[in-house]
């Protein structure tokens, strides 16, 4: 049997199975004329992984639909049972986002688990991913699961997978889990009632608890707010985002109301990421009009946190990642003592947050790339406070739980230090010139280059494999590979950082660099010219 055939064989049971209408007309159309997507779409499956599964909703085992989903839960479930001899009884909270069949999706996880005997809280409306993942220490539940794909493109969905402390797995669990998916026919997992007695229904009550402990993250209680304006990107952040500044005892934001209510079609934004150029367009022009002293955004599920300040000739600057981790670590170090202090980030991000914990006489830590390593970095130091994790992709941690990036929270101090700021008389920006004074101006720089998933590791192995003597003119002092991140770093004389590796969730390499009173852009384009 050719590959075409095979395929063939495989998506006429598929659309036996499929229990969706639209996704059956999308493949019986495959079927009756496009051989070549067709084989593409049957031809192996979504590979899960650290960040679980994340694709296009669509037909097939490629793509986002049922069929994976009940393949993945079932998987989840079989791993959790032989890890867990508690897991069946402390069970497994799921939620979802607002995004194309984000809602069926999480059913129809809760269902594959309580055919398998173990309990679900299956949380009633949209929640943004922080409160999920807070949810499972919460409720002490043996793993989490949230339907989302973040800040993806509009047609994509996912699901992201956590364990019992309230992170996103790392290795050996992604393998331990995808082996135990490889173990189930999707087209045959058997699902419990919707009704079934081991589905709970949860919602106001654990979004409750999580605003009732959102002050905690308060540093300076006492000093009053300043305006802020905000956009929740048509992502599922803004209802709590907005009770979170009303519980923390903050005035309530000026919001972006064309993008404030969930929408998974993103109808204002191509690519509802506030790194990408534009996404924060409507909210600029709001912060503006609203005498607003800072612009806070966060993505569609609401894990990672934008911003943007204004400038001395009345225009506003959207912040890079590193800049607010800057602010943040800058404030928090401040507002605090001790030397059982911990500050994390990743080996992307900026080594300033180096200096800064050797300044205050706290312990600072890098890890790999991805929130899940700082997770993983904070247990690694359990004798110590922890007080911030960062990576510049705009997530942030500053509290202890959930171990992983929430956007609502970070948002609270971020709000409170722009009031401090206020309330000394001077700017953010001010207090950006301040840091670069006392620690050397630390200028950034990154590019990503587009290209197949395959073909950016390929691209990196063999720079890896043969790296380069000099970068953009400057020899190469030292070459660092950390496997575990796919990551290659470059130091280059006159005290020049360069980095590349290839995306775990986007189809791009990307690259970064980094340099004291110098511009490191000209060398991340060198590094980009070397991909061919």
């Amino acid at each position: 049997m050719t590959e075409t055939e095979s395929a063939l064989d495989l998506a006429k049971r598929w659309l036996a199975a499929e229990p969706d209408d639209d996704i059956r007309e999308e493949l019986a159309t495959l079927i009756a004329g496009d051989p070549a997507e067709l084989t593409a779409r049957f031809t192996g499956r979504l590979q899960f992984g650290t960040a679980g599964l994340r694709a296009a909703v669509g037909a097939g085992p490629q793509r986002m639909n049922r069929l994976v989903v009940r393949q993945a839960a079932a998987g989840l479930g079989a791993y959790l049972l032989e890890q867990d001899p508690g897991a069946a009884d402390r069970g497994v909270v799921v939620g979802y986002d607002a995004r194309r069949k984000s809602d069926v999706f999480a059913l129809d996880t809760a269902r594959v688990l309580a055919e398998m005997g173990i309990r679900v809280r299956l949380f009633d409306q949209k929640v943004p991913t922080p409160v999920l993942a807070w949810s499972i220490t919460e409720t002490n539940s043996a793993a989490g699961v949230v339907v989302t794909a973040s800040h993806n493109p509009p047609a994509d969905n996912g699901y992201k997978v956590y364990l019992d402390d309230g992170a996103q797995i790392v290795p050996p669990h992604d393998t331990g889990i995808a082996a135990c998916i490889d173990r189930y026919d999707p087209t045959e997992v058997e699902l419990a009632d919707e009704h079934h007695p081991l589905i709970a229904s949860v919602g106001d009550d654990l979004v409750d608890a999580y605003l009732a402990f959102v002050p905690s993250v308060r540093r300076r209680p006492d000093v009053e707010g300043v305006p802020v304006a905000y956009t929740a990107m048509h992502g599922v952040g803004g209802d709590v985002f907005v009770r979170a500044f009303a519980a923390a005892g903050l005035p309530a934001p000026d919001v972006v109301a064309p993008q404030f209510e969930p929408d998974g079609t993103f109808p204002t934004v191509s690519f509802p990421n506030p790194e990408e150029p534009g996404a924060m367009d409507l909210l600029l022009e709001l912060a503006a009009s609203s005498g607003a002293h800072v612009a806070i955004a966060n993505d569609p599920d609401a894990d990672r946190l934008g911003a943007a300040i204004p400038q001395p000739d009345g225009t506003w600057r959207r912040l890079g990642g590193d800049e607010i981790g800057w602010l943040l670590a800058d404030y928090l170090l401040a507002n605090g003592d001790g030397s059982d202090r911990l500050v994390v980030t990743t080996l992307v991000s900026s080594a300033l947050l180096s200096k800064m914990a050797a300044a205050h006489g706290v312990t600072g830590a890098e890890t790999f790339t991805g929130f899940k390593w700082i997770a993983r970095t904070r247990h690694d130091y359990p004798d110590l406070r922890f007080v911030l994790g960062y990576e510049q992709a705009l997530g942030y941690l500053v509290a202890e739980r959930p171990l992983d990036k929430d956007g609502i929270t970070a948002a609270i101090v971020f709000a409170e230090l722009a009031a401090v700021a206020a309330a000394e008389g001077r700017t953010l920006q001010g207090w950006l010139d301040d840091i670069a004074a006392r620690y050397g101006r630390h200028v950034l720089a990154d590019a990503s280059v587009r290209m197949a998933q395959a073909d950016a590791k390929d691209r990196v192995a063999a720079l890896i494999a043969d790296p380069p003597t000099s970068i953009g003119g400057r020899d190469v002092l030292s070459t660092e590979e950390y496997p575990e991140a796919d990551l290659l770093r470059f130091e280059l004389e006159g005290g020049v950082r360069v980095q590349i590796r290839p995306s775990g969730t986007e189809p791009k390499v990307k690259l970064y660099g980094e340099a004291v009173d110098e511009d490191p852009q000209p060398f991340v384009d060198a590094l980009a010219a070397l991909l061919g």
